[in-house]
Formats: C-alpha cells, structure tokens, sequence
C-alpha cells in the first residue's frame, strides 16, 4: 500500500505554494475548463489582487477561469494560505478555538471556513453503493417494551396523534401544580 502524500507546513507559508499546491491536486494530469471540461486552456494573465493567481481561457467554450474556479475556496476574503493552513490544521484534528489561535482569527470566522471545508470534501465524496450481503453488529430499534404491545400502545402506540395535546397538557399540570399542604 502506497503511502499518503505528505505535506510539509513550511511549503504552504507562501501564497505561491500554496496556489502550485492547488493546481497540482486540482489538476494532476493538466488543467482543463470547470465549464466544458476541455483540456485546451491557455494562460490569460493573473488576478489584481493575488499575483499567484493564474486565469485561464477555455479555447473550447470561451470561458474563463482561475485556479479557484468551482471550488470552496473562491470567493473569500482570506488568502489562500489561511484556508490552506486552516485544512491542514483540521486534519491535525486541532478544535475551531485552537485553529483560531494559530491563525491568529476569531473563532466565529473559523467555524465558518471549517463548516465550508467539510461541505466542499462531502461533496466531492462519491456516494456509498452497498451490495451483495452486507452484516450489521449491534443495531438498536426502538420497538417499545418487549412482548408487550399493550404497554406500547398505552403510551403512545397507534392513538398517540389524536391524544398529544392531551398528554402535553398533563405534563404541563404535573409540573406547575403543587400538592396542597393542609
């Protein structure tokens, strides 16, 4: 079994890097257009605010875009580096509080770039298909009381739409009446 891809943290303290970085695991085999999936692209210049950056001219569709096109990491306002950083750090399995500490941010601002993170690695997670036989250990249905479905339908079985208000009302008079002292 091959070994994973190590990544050494002193490389992605640099924007360049860190956008070489994108683009070798975004495009392992060449770059090619989010939009058309065509391989024909040629360089079109790099963007004003982040020099690393590099655009890009689908010859195909005409379309253009950049090496964060479609991804979870476009459209922010914290360089590449700190998203970067902040997915290498979770898989450290540092916490949102301790992340925010290195990184020197809030933690409501953490939290929303890991919450971001996760959904863009869910969705590039390709569903489970099960098949043939497949055995399950220790599995828990709830099924009220055992050999009894008397006990089941008494607490709240087949009737138990009609009566709920019923029983929250109960509840509601055992909690605030109090047993007279006389």
């Amino acid at each position: 079994m091959a070994a994973p891809d190590l990544v050494n943290i002193s490389g992605l303290m640099d924007d360049a890097k860190c956008f070489a970085f994108v683009r070798q695991h975004r495009w392992p085999e060449g770059v090619c257009c989010p939009g058309c999936g065509s391989s024909a692209v040629i360089r079109d210049g790099c963007d004003d605010t982040q020099p690393h950056r590099q655009r890009y001219r689908c010859k195909a569709c005409a379309g253009r875009f950049d090496d964060l096109t479609g991804t979870v990491l476009a459209g922010h306002h914290q360089p590449l580096r700190v998203w970067v950083l902040c997915l290498y750090f979770m898989g450290l399995n540092l916490s949102n509080r301790q992340i925010a500490g290195e990184l020197g941010l809030t933690v409501s601002d953490v939290q929303a770039m890991t919450e971001q993170l996760r959904a863009g690695l869910v969705a590039k997670t390709p569903a489970v298909k099960l098949q043939d036989e497949v055995e399950i250990d220790e599995v828990y249905v709830v099924a009220g009381h055992k050999g009894q479905p008397k006990e089941v339908a008494k607490r709240g079985g087949s009737g138990a739409a009609a009566s709920w208000q019923a029983r929250r009302a109960e509840a509601r008079w055992r909690r605030t009446s109090h047993p007279s002292s006389a």
